[in-house]
């Protein structure tokens, strides 16, 4: 059975993190969940980025550049050692976040999507929340993304309501999940995925 798991971006993973860059770009696909890493193909480089998510969960620096708290992953296939995705958690909201971004940014890259892969990166996202003593967290998607707001309700998203991104022009559907009750409800379909010891 196909286990994954969270890793902290390192330099170790240059070449890979690269490759799933240049994969959502030859797919012409979006990419969410890396805390900026598309900045690389406008010339930021990987060390920029990499030391940039690095500061990002200490609190004094993320208020320092008018930002909060946030932890930036690479899901990792256990089987080929391969990035399959990517999540940013947002430790706490602020004003804007409440409205538009919520707690989780996540994303699969192209070739590995309709594979139920999301929803184990999201169950995965779940159990950092409740680390970090989370009750519930904030998901949103775009109106028109069937897929993640599947995945959303599959992990036990509630709707909240719908809000207008005025950056993206596109309308957004936020949900709020029960971290606990949603982590003990499905861990039969999702825990056995989970990789129990994170490698960093």
């Amino acid at each position: 059975m196909e286990k994954f798991y969270l890793e902290l971006p390192s330099i170790e993973r240059k070449e890979e993190a690269l490759d799933y860059l240049k994969e959502h770009i030859d797919y012409k696909s979006d990419i969410n969940g890396t805390e900026g890493i598309n900045r690389i193909k406008d010339g930021f480089t990987y060390e920029d980025w990499l030391d940039e998510v690095t500061k990002a969960p200490d609190e004094e620096w993320a208020k320092s550049v008018g930002r909060v708290p946030a932890t930036t992953y690479f899901t990792i296939r256990e089987s080929d050692n391969k990035i399959i995705g990517m999540v940013n958690f947002r430790h706490y909201l602020n004003e804007r976040l409440r409205k538009i971004g919520g707690h989780i940014g996540y994303g699969i890259r192209p070739t590995e999507r309709r594979k139920g892969y999301a929803k184990i990166q999201l169950y995965l996202a779940l159990l950092e929340a409740q680390k970090l003593g989370l009750d519930k967290v904030m998901v949103d998607c775009i109106e028109t993304n069937i897929g993640s707001e599947r995945t959303i309700l599959a992990l036990g998203g509630e709707f909240e309501e719908k809000v207008f991104d005025e950056t993206r022009q596109k309308y957004l559907k936020n949900y709020w999940i029960n971290v606990n009750e949603s982590i003990e409800k499905y861990k039969d379909l999702y825990g056995d995925k989970i990789l129990k010891k994170k490698r960093k």
